[in-house]
């Protein structure tokens, strides 16, 4: 089997939750969903409101669609995307709960933090 299909095949075979989790870990990403939270938003809405390239925001926006995260709505030429799922805010206001308790502790792991030189070695052993 090629490289590339192994790890597809892992990521076939990733826990329902940690694809959720996986789907909300770019910082993008969660500012996207924040964004939706206040209501419809079209991609060149994102684009000047988050300071993103149009392309970027697109590619974000499509990887928390495909995720069932987010639905789009077409009017006209424009696609108005929202939150499917409310239940995400309150996900993510735990998430918040969890991290001021924890004195935002997760920022100095070694494989997730800022300062990780892990998790780019991850990211590269999966892709083999």
């Amino acid at each position: 089997m090629p490289i590339n299909q192994d790890a597809q095949m892992d990521a076939c075979r990733l826990d329902p939750a940690a694809a959720l989790f996986h789907s909300l870990s770019d910082p993008i990403r969660l500012k996207i969903v924040k964004r939706m939270a206040g209501g419809e938003v079209r991609v060149g809405d994102l684009t000047r409101e988050l300071g993103l390239a149009q392309s970027t925001a697109s590619m974000h926006v499509a990887c928390l669609r495909d995720c069932g995260l987010v639905e789009g709505r077409s009017e006209g030429r424009s696609v108005y995307y929202s939150l499917s799922r409310p239940e995400l805010m309150n996900m993510l206001a735990q998430a918040e709960i969890l991290l001021a308790a924890t004195g935002n502790a997760v920022s100095l792991c070694p494989n997730y933090g800022p300062d990780s030189t892990t998790a780019p070695m991850i990211e590269v052993e999966n892709a083999r």
